[in-house]
């Protein structure tokens, strides 16, 4: 960052405090006027009226800081130094734009400025910020992360979240909210018991400050000031900006709940032309000069225009390109097992995967509720803590989205963390993160930035916790593109997909079936990464494929021994990776043996097994000589009752009725 003890209010830093304002402004008239010739189009938020504060705070952060911004971000990224080019570029959609024409008005990103783009999600970016200054605080660089919300934001979870886990780790994030007053078309005094944002943010032990947001001068003194602090200190700082916008929320906005005499009453004392009257007062600015800005601005905002104008449309055959990373790294070297084997538990092999994971990379760690001084809910990094210290086993606050999101943060600035969500039913608390964040950025960036994470979730029934803890979700996960999502059922699979996992440019996230942890066996002594990318055949046969992964692998395989004292040789798949499907090994099966089964521990309806069912429709039917067979939880709650919990989750009589039925037997 760039310190100075107060600004230096000489003629070029004045002219260019009111060039970055004009500069904003006219962009924004512009591309007002753009929208209403259908040439910009989807939701459309300007700045104006709100100029000050971008032109106020960036400037003084330096080259390495980072900055995540808002839906409402164009101010930001000009005055970071995004070319109005690829600002204007991305407006429009064109694959010259700043993200190559995928994020449009809402999502620019500029890896080349640390510019981490603005987040359609109210509140969404602050997570993200949170665990970018997580990652320099622990690689004990000396940056600073600044983060942009306006004051609807407040109301959202995920800011209180972040405003905790930066107070308590000690986090350099410089906060700024842009308060003006409406969250859409809700008048903050309308919403919030409290309307004065910077006494809540006090209340988490940060230093908080109420600034004039229409004032420039002043917005640069209290954002030097803030940063002397984190400098000082290390602790995240925060910054009230009372500003208003003078157009609607968006160009949607028929902007029926405020007055137009309040709009003109704060027009009136906008920071433009409240700065540019002081200076001219002040004989600081010359009107020529005032006329030079407008002009090369003028210019400027017609070249952006042109260059947009000019540039090409994507060409469709890239459609699916950044999705995920085209570079992947080179699959691991799997030995073959040794002789020497160690009895060992699923449990036990995942902790063996974490902590060869922490010694062999220092950029990995674990955070999640409890993994620490608990040793986990499951147990499963008990006495890590104690072996790699609080740094690296980062116990959390009960805030999913919030971890999650700085678990999110921290691997797009280049860390690898392992975040436990302590039961899938949490996850839905950080859905929000994991779909709009880790599975999108890379898409909405144009490529520009990647998310490394691996997210490890206990899943599963069979423990008598009833409805609220017995979930199989995998299947909802398997519907979003931007992720992979891994089912170790075996001791080998549970200590090898991890760190292969931490291997990926894109987010992991790793379903472990509760049923499992405490399943033990021999594992070869000389165990390792494993491949991530095929299903596996579990047994051999040629009558029927029995098509499963997870928990019920060890049903299915039990219903495939009972089928063969029967006479029935049954082909045992286990998915081991249910996105992207390996189809291949699918279909291959389904040649040979001309039925399938597919066991599935989530809810027959819009299941994980009825995609498999599609797909096998798809590309099998002519090798197929039965119906496929499906298998699933029955279409409950998970019930408390034994008996109960048992009949509605996928059984080993079930899966041999189902497989017989395929052969036309009972």
């Amino acid at each position: 960052m760039i310190l100075k003890d107060k600004p230096h209010l000489t003629h070029a830093h004045v002219r260019d405090l009111l060039a970055g304002m004009i500069r904003i402004r006219r962009f924004e008239d512009k591309c007002a006027e753009l929208y209403t010739q259908e040439k910009i189009r989807g939701f459309l938020h300007l700045y104006d009226g709100e100029e000050a504060v971008a032109c106020g705070v960036i400037p003084v952060l330096g080259p390495d800081d980072r900055i995540v911004a808002t839906y409402r971000e164009h101010g930001h990224a000009l005055v970071r130094g995004v070319p109005m080019n690829k600002v204007m570029a991305e407006m429009y959609g064109k694959v010259s734009g700043a993200s190559g024409g995928r994020g449009g008005s809402m999502h620019i990103f500029d890896a080349a400025t640390n510019f981490y783009g603005g987040n359609a999600i109210v509140g969404g970016g602050l997570p993200l910020s949170v665990g970018l200054a997580l990652a320099d605080r622990m690689r004990g660089l000396p940056h600073v992360t600044a983060c942009f919300f306006g004051e609807g934001a407040v109301a959202e979870g995920e800011f209180h979240e972040s405003m905790n886990l930066a107070a308590l780790w000690s986090l350099p994030v410089l906060f700024v909210c842009e308060n003006n007053l409406y969250a859409m078309g809700s008048a903050l005094k309308r919403t919030e018991s409290v309307t004065d944002i910077h006494v809540k943010v006090a209340s988490y032990g940060i230093a908080a400050e109420q600034v004039d947001g229409m004032d420039v001068v002043a917005i640069e003194v209290a954002a030097r000031r803030a940063l002397a602090a984190i400098s000082e200190t290390g602790r995240p700082e925060f910054l009230e900006c009372m500003t208003y916008r003078f157009r609607a929320h968006s160009m949607f906005d028929a902007q029926l709940y405020r007055d137009k005499a309040e709009v003109a009453t704060w027009r009136s004392k906008g920071p433009i032309v409240r700065f540019q009257s002081w200076l001219t007062a002040n004989n600081l600015i010359r009107e020529d000069e005032i006329a030079e800005i407008e002009a090369a601005v003028k210019e400027e905002v017609g070249a952006a225009v042109d260059f947009a104008e000019s540039s090409p449309w994507e060409e469709l055959e890239t459609l699916e390109r950044h999705v995920t990373s085209v570079e992947r790294p080179p699959k691991p070297d799997v030995v073959p097992p040794s002789a020497e084997t160690e009895e060992t538990s699923y449990r036990e092999a995942v902790k063996l995967a974490i902590r060869e994971a922490l010694q062999k990379d220092p950029r990995v760690f674990l955070m999640g509720e409890d993994v620490g001084a608990y040793g986990g809910c499951y147990a499963v990094s008990k006495g890590l803590m104690a072996e790699f210290g609080p740094e690296r086993i980062r116990d959390t606050p009960l805030s999913e989205s919030g971890f999650t999101g700085a678990g999110i943060g921290a691997a797009a600035a280049g860390m690898r963390p392992i975040v436990e969500l302590m039961t899938v039913n949490f996850s839905l608390l950080a859905l929000d993160q994991i779909m709009n964040t880790a599975a999108t950025i890379r898409h909405m960036s144009g490529g520009q930035f990647g998310v490394p994470l691996v997210i490890r979730l206990a899943t599963g029934a069979g423990r008598q916790l009833a409805a609220q803890h017995s979930h199989s979700l995998e299947g909802w996960y398997a519907h979003i593109p931007g992720l992979r999502i891994l089912a170790p059922a075996t001791l080998e699979d549970a200590r090898g997909m991890l760190w292969t996992a931490l291997q990926e440019p894109d987010p992991v996230l790793i379903f472990e079936n509760v049923m499992l942890y405490n399943r033990s066996g021999k594992l070869a002594a000389n165990a390792g990464p494993v491949d991530i990318d095929r299903a596996a055949i579990r047994r051999p046969g040629r009558d029927v494929s029995l098509i499963t992964y997870g928990g019920s692998l060890y049903k299915t395989l039990e219903a495939a021994e009972i089928l063969a004292g029967e006479g029935i040789e049954a082909e045992v798949i286990d998915l081991r990776v249910l996105r992207p499907l390996d189809d291949a090994t699918i279909m291959e099966s389904l040649a040979r043996t001309r039925r399938a089964v597919i066991v599935d521990e989530g809810w027959r309806s819009g299941s994980l097994a009825a995609e498999l069912a599609a797909r096998i429709g798809e590309q099998a039917f002519w090798h197929l000589d039965a119906p496929v067979g499906r298998v699933c939880s029955v279409e409950v709650p998970i019930p408390y009752p034994k008996h109960l919990e048992d009949a509605a989750l996928p059984q080993v009589p079930g899966i041999v009725a189902a497989a017989r039925s395929t052969l036309g037997k009972t």
